[in-house]
């Protein structure tokens, strides 16, 4: 059964950004519940050496709990399906009970059902993020957002590091217009089915304009939001996912012409030249939501 009112909760809430802090460094642990980011993604895959998995599932426990009292929405990123390492982590997930658990380097439907069984079976019940960042992944997204309500899978989130090094892309800066087309087909699946789609991480942390930039260009693709790698990231995606002065006025003088009695119980009508609807209303209304939480 899906928990439809799940799904309302997590398109309700604001995704602009989304911080990974490494399990194995208590001291980012700590710091990361007063930094403001929309959401943390305690992380137990890449950025933890495999020496240190052991420490970090113990921060990750010991964190997860610590968040829940300041009312934090808090993901938990475990191993990849097929790693030796998704045993010692999903007892993780089901002691600690995180608001979603991101499943890494997801590239099947099937696996997507085979780690959802073993959640269950450990006694986590709650939403699932998928990671996509293989080639196959990607080639595969649209049959693994389809098998969302079987799975309780909220969310797919873009690696594209993992991603352009699997379609042998070379560095530079036409990089990420490279990968475009294949976030794209991020968007569009999770769009499909409902769900928060979530950019991938901008490396050079210290470069402020550049990582606007990207992220101006992720909200153009769609995206709800960017994880990030570093604090200093957040202001930065928060203004640039942020709706500008045309926008709300635009929004607002939607909302205004269906409040008008003039044009009620109509379906579409007439603003500044062009005909709106009530799916305009909504994203309008959105817009509005979202300025007023930023205030």
């Amino acid at each position: 059964m899906t928990d439809d009112s799940s799904h309302a909760d997590a398109n309700a809430r604001l995704f602009r950004s989304v911080l990974f802090v490494p399990g194995d460094k208590p001291r980012a642990l700590d710091k990361a519940k007063d930094l403001g980011a929309d959401a943390l993604i305690i992380d137990l895959e890449d950025a933890v050496a495999p020496e240190r998995k052991s420490e970090a599932r113990r921060n990750a426990l010991d964190a997860l709990v610590r968040y829940k009292r300041h009312h934090l929405f808090t993901v938990l990123r475990i191993a990849e399906p097929g790693s030796p390492d998704l045993a010692a982590d999903i007892p993780i997930a089901a002691q600690s009970q995180p608001d979603a658990v991101l499943i890494a380097k997801l590239e099947d439907p099937e696996q997507l059902s085979a780690v959802r069984k073993r959640l269950d079976d450990a006694g986590y019940h709650g939403p699932v993020w998928a990671m996509i960042e293989t080639p196959r992944g990607v080639f595969n997204v649209e049959a693994i957002a389809r098998q969302a309500p079987l799975n309780r899978l909220e969310a797919l989130v873009a690696g594209a590091n993992d991603l352009a090094e699997g379609l042998r892309l070379p560095e530079g800066e036409m990089r990420r217009s490279t990968l475009e087309p294949h976030l794209a087909r991020l968007v569009l699946a999770a769009r499909a089915m409902g769900l928060v789609v979530l950019d991938a991480v901008f490396n050079a942390y210290a470069d402020e304009a550049g990582l606007e930039a990207e992220a101006r260009q992720g909200r153009q693709l769609g995206f709800d939001g960017k994880t990030l790698i570093h604090p200093a990231q957040i202001y930065p995606v928060h203004k640039a996912f942020a709706p500008c002065a045309a926008e709300l006025d635009w929004a607002q003088s939607v909302v205004d012409a269906f409040e008008d009695p003039a044009n009620a119980n109509k379906g579409a009508v007439p603003l500044k030249g062009r005909m709106v609807e009530h799916m305009h209303l909504r994203t309008a209304q959105a817009l509005l939501a979202a300025a007023l939480t930023d205030e």
